[in-house]
């Protein structure tokens, strides 16, 4: 069993940046893939960004490619989203997800375990 809990969202205006992290509880964090996703009203939630176990392979949605960075320090049990350039599109509520399978998935259904989420908001 995996608990995750995001923080860092909050309110910032376009073309600013925003950190979130996810501290995720548990003995064998670095065993599973770390996903972000983003759900926003009237939408359905879509895949961000995943990082494998070990740091070095990383997927991103094509609508953050560049802008989005993932990472993850497996000592402290936490993955980040470093968000800069944001936009208005970007506004959606952010979840941190966990997978215990090796491979990588974009599906929200792969994904095993799941924070509550926390709110971001890009004022134009």
């Amino acid at each position: 069993q995996v608990q995750l809990v995001e923080s860092g969202g909050g309110l910032v205006q376009a073309g600013g940046s925003l950190r979130l992290s996810c501290a995720a509880s548990g003995r064998t964090f670095s065993s599973y893939i770390m996903g972000w996703f983003r759900q926003a009203p009237g939408k359905e939630r879509e895949f961000v960004s995943c990082i494998r176990g070990n740091g070095v392979t990383r997927y991103y949605a094509d609508s953050v490619k560049g802008r989005f960075t993932i990472s993850r320090d497996n000592a402290k049990n936490t993955v980040y989203l470093q968000m800069n350039s944001l936009k208005p599109e970007d506004t959606a509520v952010y979840y941190c997800a966990a997978r215990s399978y090796y491979t990588m998935n974009y599906q929200p259904e792969a994904y095993n375990y799941w924070g509550q989420g926390t709110q971001v908001t890009i004022s134009s």
